[in-house]
């Protein structure tokens, strides 16, 4: 290829806010599981947070040669092992970029080569044979780990006119190759330009003038050195988003940081504090008067789960009873904070029981389901065996319904799962109800 990765800068590919690795991981045995037989399907599943693999020739097949130097590339080291050179970086993929099929004791994050996967890691039609076995109709996928879940590495091209059409083909690719794949079975999620809000808003309405509806934005965009959103810097962007009904999916991570009280906290530290993130970004989101300037946007935590949020409804009616202390930035005249978060906010749900239990108090329209596959906290292959274990036992039909694809099918825009196969789940077809005898026979 001419260049090689060994004498480039290394970065980690993760989003944790932990140090760039001194020295680069490599690559280690790889065992592939046995292949899984299907689920019986409690009731399709349209997944709200899923990752794609991007090909190696995405960039360099979309941009002009006279931006060779600045364009994202491939490289490989001394042993053939490829990495993603992004602004004159070198991110490796890694084994939670496609953990799932493979071994819990092989996920070492070391680099890998695409062979190291799944084939339907990084092939969306092979994919599809996946989604099928565990009930999943239609997936919204977000980028590999290298590029930041919003995108945010393509934001650190040098040169801007390189970057913007970086951005550009990469949503193209998403768009026109990954979702075209099957436009039924995929939902496009766009990346944002963020180092121009005019610019963002402006792909955000070139896209849905082709009917993409969801964008990825990060939940703290002043972590990443750019305006905070409690100005008005980023209200253009936020304008088209309301104007053209595009979604704002706020990935667990996206700022470039997750919950890690020490700095040398362990792996474990960060998988069971990683809602707080979450959290964080509602309340922040809310009280930056974001949705009251936009009363239409919609704000979807991707990955955060969603058994905080009668606990976050809570501390906002608690805050709402001092809104006339003298320095609340709040006023009576605003609605009562825990309407804005009923309103404008969505939640992404991998496992949480206890947001099933209390699903009336979350909100019975707002809960959405994800599988995360193929990162390390995929359910795939057990995604109908997790739902039977969460729902409780006297879910009616229509909340499953709601929770598995119905609120995710209204807030994308997009076609429900067909008559055939609800008409092969537990659930049934749309008629049938209650489905209590559905869940505990299998259970």
């Amino acid at each position: 290829m001419g260049e090689s990765a060994d004498q480039m800068k290394l970065g980690s590919g993760m989003e944790s806010g932990r140090d760039e690795p001194k020295e680069r991981p490599r690559r280690d045995s790889v065992t592939f599981l046995p292949e899984p037989e299907p689920e019986q399907i409690l009731c399709p599943v349209i997944s709200v947070d899923d990752h794609a693999m991007e090909p190696f020739d995405l960039f360099t097949s979309r941009m002009p040669a006279t931006m060779a130097a600045d364009m994202p590339r491939v490289v490989e080291d001394a042993e053939g092992v490829p990495f993603w050179v992004i602004a004159d970086t070198a991110y490796p993929i890694i084994t939670a970029d496609g953990a799932v099929g493979r071994p819990m004791s092989e996920w070492n994050n070391c680099a890998q080569k695409l062979e190291d996967f799944r084939p339907g890691v990084s092939n969306p039609a092979l994919r599809l044979a996946d989604m099928d076995l565990c009930g999943v109709w239609a997936s919204l996928c977000f980028p590999s780990i290298a590029w930041g879940f919003a995108g945010t590495r393509l934001s650190q091209i040098a040169d801007d006119a390189a970057g913007y059409r970086s951005v550009q083909a990469y949503n193209d690719w998403m768009i026109e190759d990954w979702c075209g794949t099957d436009p039924n079975r995929y939902i496009a999620c766009q990346l944002t330009w963020l180092r121009d809000p005019e610019l963002a808003a402006r792909e955000v309405r070139r896209n849905a003038e082709r009917g993409c509806r969801a964008v990825s934005f990060s939940e703290n965009p002043q972590q990443l050195g750019y305006p905070s959103i409690h100005t008005s810097y980023w209200d253009p962007f936020f304008a088209a988003c309301e104007e053209t009904e595009t979604v704002i999916n706020l990935h667990v991570g996206s700022s470039g940081r997750v919950t890690c009280p020490s700095t040398d906290s362990p792996q474990d530290v960060v998988v069971a504090l990683f809602p707080l993130s979450g959290i964080a970004a509602t309340v922040d989101w809310i009280y930056s008067k974001i949705p009251l300037r936009f009363p239409d946007i919609k704000i979807v935590l991707s990955e955060a789960g969603a058994s905080w949020v009668p606990m976050v409804a809570e501390r906002l009616g608690r805050a709402w009873k001092q809104v006339d202390a003298a320095d609340a930035s709040w006023s009576r005249n605003d609605p009562n904070p825990v309407e804005v978060l009923r309103r404008n906010f969505w939640y992404a749900s991998i496992e949480d029981p206890a947001a099933y239990e209390q699903i009336e108090l979350v909100g019975p329209t707002k809960l959405m389901m994800e599988t995360d596959y193929p990162h390390r906290d995929s359910t795939w292959p057990r995604v109908q065996g997790l739902l039977r274990d969460m729902f409780p036992k006297d879910a009616s039909a229509d909340m499953i319904r709601r929770v598995c694809y119905g609120n995710a099918a209204a807030l994308f825009q997009h076609p429900v799962p067909p008559d055939d196969r609800l008409a092969a789940s537990d659930v049934g077809l749309p008629d049938r109800d209650p489905i209590e005898p559905a869940l505990t026979s299998v259970r």
